[in-house]
């Protein structure tokens, strides 16, 4: 058949069409392979960091245990800030170092807290859900540095 606007021939089963909005001959299996890379490309973009996140399914959440020390370190980090806790063992009377893992820097902040809220040498009572393997640290409940707990 012939279409004189356009001045194409086109046959009985041809799987062309002629969009005259786009001026163009159009191909369906064109859109599949646009929506195949506009899929890739949302799939890539939409796996961010968040998607990385770790669980906190090493920390005992039903169980909490009160650890009293000295700040050796505080780590502002992200994802998370971790304290260093100085705690003195009253079993063996050594000293035993605590990692404490904390919230979001972002979310500490939202709450009040600053990388100076810390310091090394302050005096802590850190509240705390316990590893469960029994080792020295945990995930952060609450905290009080030097008499005063912080948001």
């Amino acid at each position: 058949m012939l279409d004189h606007s356009t001045n194409l021939v086109f046959t009985a089963g041809d799987p062309r069409t002629y969009t005259p909005a786009r001026g163009n001959l159009h191909n369906e299996s064109d859109d599949m392979k646009t929506v195949a890379i506009y899929a890739v490309v949302l799939s890539v973009l939409s796996a961010s960091p968040v998607w990385a996140h770790h669980s906190f399914a090493m920390f005992d959440n039903k169980q909490e245990k009160t650890v009293s020390g000295t700040i050796k370190e505080l780590q502002w980090t992200n994802p998370h800030i971790w304290v260093q806790v100085i705690n003195r063992d009253p079993a063996t009377g050594k000293d035993v170092e605590w990692s404490i893992e904390g919230g979001s820097p972002n979310n500490l902040a939202r709450k009040g807290w600053s990388r100076n809220s810390m310091k090394v040498g302050d005096k802590v009572v850190v509240t705390i859900h316990p590893l469960k393997n029994g080792e020295n640290g945990g995930s952060l409940v609450k905290v009080t540095v030097n008499g005063q707990t912080l948001g």
